[in-house]
Parts: C-alpha cells; structure tokens; sequence
C-alpha cells in the first residue's frame, strides 16, 4: 500500500490535498458514530452490563485503526481525519446539551 501511495503522490504533486479533503468527511462521519455510541456505552456500564466493556474497547480500537489509516496516507490525511473527529465531538456535544 506504501508503494502504490508513493506512485501516486509521485504522479500527482497535489494529492495530498485530495486525501485530506476526502479524510475530513470520513473522520467527521467516525467522529459521530464515535460519540453517540458514548452515550450507549454509558448506559450499558450504569446499568451493569458487561458487554459495554467490549463496545468501549471495540469503539476505541475502530477509532484509533482509522486514524492509523490515515497516518497510512500522509500527515495532511492524518490531521484533517482527526480534525474531523473534533468537528464531530463538538456537534454531537451541543447536540448532548441542547437536549437536556
């Protein structure tokens, strides 16, 4: 995959635009599923459910293997997914707020 995206990025100059531009949306849509599915977990530990424990585990290692995803394909790739992921956090949080 190195390879292929070195021969990419050789063939075209701006491809680091492209990627990050593409990683924004994704790291945005992983960002909201991310968080909501907090909310799930949260309830799932209060009320003494076991399973929520595998959930957190599982949403962490999603989260954290997307991103390496993104590290795959550049440092451009990698901030604009994580940015995403902030933009995410922020909405589903004032989203969280306006609703209590």
């Amino acid at each position: 995959m190195i390879d292929a995206l070195g021969q990419f990025q050789a063939l075209f100059p701006g491809a680091w635009v492209v990627l990050a531009l593409a990683a924004l949306p994704v790291g945005y849509l992983a960002g909201v599923v991310h968080f909501r599915t907090l909310d799930v977990v949260a309830h799932r530990l209060v009320s003494g459910d076991m399973t929520a424990v595998f959930l957190q585990v599982a949403r962490l290692a999603v989260l954290g293997g997307l991103l390496w995803v993104f590290a795959m394909f550049g440092a451009s790739a990698l901030i604009a997914g994580a940015g995403g992921v902030l933009l995410a956090r922020g909405r589903v949080l004032a989203r969280c707020r306006n609703a209590k």
